[in-house]
Formats: structure tokens, C-alpha cells, sequence
């Protein structure tokens, strides 16, 4: 049974001459688990908006959508609400009570249901997303992941037929994520409900997903099963191709009839290749010592600089509640990309607080050039010294459009107008954000956001700059290019610490990463030698090849062996 038909649905925002969706047009069976995909800004968010008649935004619209049968349109709220679920990407953002429990009961308390049906689906939707153990606590106590999920069930709770997700699991651990989806393919597989899920990592969704819509510049530019896809738009959309799953990317890439998905798969396939080919496990070894990869120039020890610095810290928020930070320390040289990783909730955002001043220790020191950050916090602040990029880039939007808020930064400073406009063109040429000047801020995709927040810290021109989860929302190409950026910012001596899930991202791109546990750093390492040895905290590409073939760090390493081999 048809739940969803979008025909020749044309959009474009309110004082916009560009249309952010082109004749769309694409069905959904009832029960089906569809993937959308595709760039930042390509139209994945604002499709995903219109399938919820109360958060499409304003502008022209031409098309129409049918759910179940009828105009999406002329569906009364009250059914919306009950029928059509929507998890946000931040999990704050739809938070709304003070209390787990009363969270779960609000949307059923919104609709008017009598107390003994609220009891009794809460208590049932706590017992199967394993809630009930958090189920009296304050929602201000739970950790990204346990917010998301809470937010799941708030929906579930309502019975929809539908459920949408905007890139739910950006803000989430490895482990969480993988938690998370799989709760969404039981929600599909054993209540039936139809899954539309927008998401820029595919890795492990694409194995859950029974179809996959890519999208570029507003059109739908493919859409076949998970296995088919790598095989459709290789050559025609590179920056789609690397968002795919790295045992899908190199079977296509080496004209290979398997079309593998999960990390199994791929190791099967990978191992078959090499036998097919005659190649055992010492001969491609040997091929890994010629051609490792131009690693990032790091300084020589004996020109290495201490800058931050911190000392046996203790933290806590409130005065009488739990240490967030235990017995922390830990240095970052000048001039050095150093990343922090784990779990939701170990303290790691917060560490990056300490680090800026925004947050003073009750025990232990933070020191920035030998300087008390939180003493010194002033003067750091005024003469932009460290600089803090949030997880949620629309902290930073303060005006009605992006050209604003970039120069808004820089005014009280004593700079002179012509060196703002200087550096304020060298800056959207660099990022190539010429087209979302006169947007407002909060009109952008959830990438483009990120994109433009980092461009307004970089007017600053910072000496320390701290990322916090920098590459949430962002597709492939922007991931590469944010990467070029830091190692260029490296190279001018700025010093940057980067909190992140994305392990792929901070293996390719960091000098050091550390493993934040329960408020405290457990192991530090160059990435090679830190992410060799983990079953979860590594990269895709360590659990594809691990065994198989040793002594790889990067993708381009395994295509050349492969091919120099073959």
C-alpha cells in the first residue's frame, strides 16, 4: 500500500530567485526504510520539512504530496501530530519538559488522551527503549544519546505510521549511533512503521536501508537499492561516492562484481579479491611500505611548545552534583591538531569549556602559555586568542542575514571598515559561500549552517581554536575541505583540539588523539598506533582490513596495493 507520493514537487524559499527542490518526484510503500542522501545544501532537510505540513517553511511551492491517498496538506494538526513523527538533529531542540517521564507523556497529554491510556503506553514505550532506569530523572542529567532516544520514544509513543529522522545521529557516540539505528530497524521491522531518514553517514545505514535516495542540487539523481548504488554514481558525483561505505567504494573502484555494504561483507569480498588475484597477505605488506601516504609535516621535538596545559583538574557543574571532569591532564603542543574522542557524556565538550575559560575548575589548573585561562579569560577573549566553535552552530547567528553575521564579529574591535571587508571576502572565496550571503542564517541546511559558523570564527583569526564536533552535518566534499583548512591553519601556527565522533576524520587529519573515559584521559597516541588496537573507537577502514591486510592507514593506500598488485 502506498503511504507516500510526491509529485513534481518544486520549492523555493521566501525571497530566493533559486529553487532548493526541483521536480521531485518518488513514491514510499507502508513499511518501507528509505535512505536520503547527498551534499550539504542539496535539499535533503527542506524535502524531509514538507512531508511534515508544520515545519515546511515558507516559500513557493509547486507540486503536490499525497499521504495515504489524500493532500498532505489538508490533513487536520491533530492527525499530523499522531500520524507523522519528526526527530530533529539536535536533541535539544525538541526537548521540552523538565522530567523524562512527563517528555513521554507530553504529546499524548497535548492530544488529550484519558491518564490510564498515557500510563499505560508510557510505561510501555520506557520498558522497550530500555528507559526506565532514567525514567525520574531530570532531562538536563542525560547524555546526548539518551536525549535522542529519548525523543524517539516521545514520537513512538504517539503510534505513527510514519517516522521522519533529519540526520538524528550527528551528535551521537559510534556505539550510540549504532544503538540508535538499531532501535529504528525495530521500530520498522516489528511495528511497521514507514522509515525517511536523512543522513550524511551511510555506513551504518545504508545496511538497514531497503532503498536510497541521492540528492543534488534540489534533484533526485538516483534512486535504486543500498548495493546498486555505489555501482550508478561512480564517476558522475565523487562527492556522493566517498560518503559511501568504504567496502562498497573499493569494490567499485576495482571493477569488482561484489557490491558489499557492511564491514562482513567487505572483509569476505576484500579477502576473495586477494585470493582471486594471487595475492597473499606478505606480498601486499611489502606493496603497504611503497605506498603510505604523505602524512601531515609534524614540528621537531626540539622546537615543540607546550601551550595547553592541564593540571590534575576537577570539575563539576553544580555544587553538590557528580564530577563531569576527574583528575584530568593533559598538553597540547603549538602548532598541533589534537583530537579528543569517546563516548556521549564523558566530559569531553566540557573539557573544551575548560580550555576557553567558560568554565573554572574547583581543583587542579588550566594554563594557556603558561597564563590561568580562567583568570587571564578577558583579555584571552578580547584579543581572540582561543577561540570556541559549539556543537550547535546557530549560537554564533546573531543577525537577519549570513554577510552580516560575518562582519558583525569582527565590529568593536578598532578594525578599519576596508580591513573587515578585506578579510570578509577572503573568507567566503575561501569557503565558496558567495550564494548564502543573503540568507538568514536559520534558512540553512544543517551542513551549510556548520560551514558558515566556521568561517564567522575564522574571521577571528584565532591563535587557539577549539572544534566541537566540527564535522557534524557535513557531507564528504566540506569534510575534505575543513580538513584542508585545519592543516593549513596548522601550518600558520594555530593550534586546534577537535572534539568528534567522526574517527575516520580525526585518524586522516590529527598529530595526536586521546580517549576521554568517565571524565579522564586513557590513552594518547599518533593516530596510526591509536585507533590499531580498538574494536569500536576505530575507523571503518581498520575494521575492514585488519588482518587482511596490515600496515594500511588510508583508503588511497589499499586501491594501490590492490592495483599495483593486480
Amino acid at each position: 500500500m502506498e503511504t507516500l507520493k510526491v509529485n513534481n514537487l518544486t520549492f523555493a524559499y521566501s525571497g530566493s530567485n533559486e529553487n532548493a527542490l526541483n521536480d521531485i518526484n518518488f513514491s514510499v510503500e507502508s513499511g518501507d526504510f528509505i535512505t536520503i542522501c547527498g551534499r550539504s545544501g542539496c535539499g535533503k532537510s527542506t524535502l524531509l520539512r514538507h512531508l511534515k505540513p508544520a515545519l515546511t517553511p515558507a516559500g513557493t511551492v509547486k507540486g503536490n504530496i499525497l499521504y495515504k491517498g489524500k493532500n498532505i496538506k489538508s490533513i487536520d494538526l491533530r492527525s499530523e501530530a499522531s500520524s507523522i513523527g519528526y526527530v530533529l538533529q539536535n536533541p535539544d531542540n525538541q526537548v521540552v519538559t523538565d522530567k523524562v517521564w512527563h517528555e513521554l507523556a507530553f504529546g499524548l497529554e497535548s492530544l488529550g488522551y484519558d491518564t490510564n491510556t498515557i500510563r499505560s503506553r508510557v510505561a510501555e514505550m520506557a520498558s522497550f527503549f530500555g528507559i526506565q532506569t532514567w525514567f525520574t530523572k531530570s532531562v538536563t542529567e542525560l547524555s546526548g544519546g539518551q536525549k535522542q532516544l529519548l525523543n524517539l520514544a516521545s514520537i513512538m509513543v504517539m503510534q505513527p505510521d510514519m517516522l521522519l529522522l533529519d540526520e538524528p545521529t550527528s551528535q551521537l557516540d559510534p556505539i550510540a549511533t549504532v544503538d540508535f539505528l538499531n532501535t529504528i530497524k525495530r521500530i520498522n521491522i516489528e511495528l511497521g512503521t514507514t522509515i525517511i531518514i536523512v543522513e550524511h553517514h551511510l555506513d551504518d545505514v545504508l545496511p538497514l536501508s531497503d532503498r536510497v535516495i541521492v540528492m543534488d542540487e534540489g534533484k533526485i539523481v538516483a534512486d535504486t537499492v543500498p548495493n546498486k548504488i555505489g555501482s550508478i554514481i561512480y564517476g558522475e558525483n565523487e562527492a556522493m561516492f566517498n560518503a559511501l561505505p568504504i567496502p562498497m567504494r573499493l569494490a567499485v573502484t576495482l571493477g569488482s562484481n561484489g557490491n558489499p555494504v557492511t564491514i562482513k561483507e567487505g572483509r569476505k569480498w576484500l579477502s576473495s579479491y586477494l585470493k582471486d588475484n594471487n595475492l597473499d597477505k606478505n606480498t601486499c605488506d611489502v606493496a603497504a611500505t611503497t605506498t603510505k601516504s604523505t602524512p601531515i609535516p609534524i614540528p621537531e621535538v626540539s622546537n615543540v611548545k607546550s601551550l595547553i596545559n592541564l593540571k590534575e583538574v576537577w570539575f563539576r557543574y553544580e555544587k553538590k552534583g557528580d564530577d563531569i571532569i576527574r583528575d584530568l591532564s593533559l598538553q597540547v603542543n603549538e602548532g598541533e591538531i589534537y583530537s579528543i574522542v569517546g563516548g556521549n557524556g564523558t566530559g569531553k565538550t566540557t573539557t573544551l569549556r575548560l580550555v576557553a575559560g567558560l568554565c573554572q575548575p574547583y581543583r587542579g589548573t588550566v594554563k594557556y602559555n603558561e597564563l590561568d585561562v580562567f583568570k587571564k579569560r578577558e583579555s584571552i577573549l578580547a584579543n581572540s586568542e582561543i577561540v570556541l566553535m559549539p556543537q550547535n552552530p546557530q549560537a554564533l547567528f546573531v543577525k537577519k542575514t549570513v554577510e552580516l553575521d560575518l562582519k558583525e564579529v569582527l565590529k568593536g574591535r578598532g578594525i578599519k571598515k576596508a580591513k573587515i571587508n578585506e578579510k570578509f571576502q577572503e573568507i567566503i572565496d575561501y569557503f565558496g559561500i558567495e550564494s548564502l550571503l543573503k540568507r538568514h542564517p536559520y534558512d540553512l541546511s544543517g551542513g551549510e549552517q556548520q560551514i558558515v559558523a566556521m568561517a564567522k570564527i575564522l574571521m577571528l583569526s584565532p591563535k587557539v581554536l577549539l572544534l566541537d564536533e566540527p564535522t557534524k552535518a557535513l557531507d564528504s566534499f566540506f569534510k575534505y575541505k575543513l580538513g584542508e583548512i585545519i592543516k593549513k591553519l596548522r601550518q600558520d601556527g594555530v593550534t586546534i583540539i577537535i572534539v568528534s565522533h567522526d574517527l575516520d576524520f580525526c585518524a586522516k587529519y590529527s598529530d595526536r588523539c586521546s580517549m576521554l573515559f568517565n571524565g579522564n584521559i586513557v590513552s594518547t597516541d599518533i593516530p596510526k598506533k591509536f585507533f590499531r588496537n580498538n574494536s569500536f573507537y576505530t575507523t571503518s577502514l581498520n575494521r575492514l582490513t585488519r588482518g587482511i591486510l596490515d600496515d594500511v592507514s588510508s583508503y588511497e593506500e589499499v586501491i594501490s596495493i590492490c592495483q599495483q598488485m593486480v
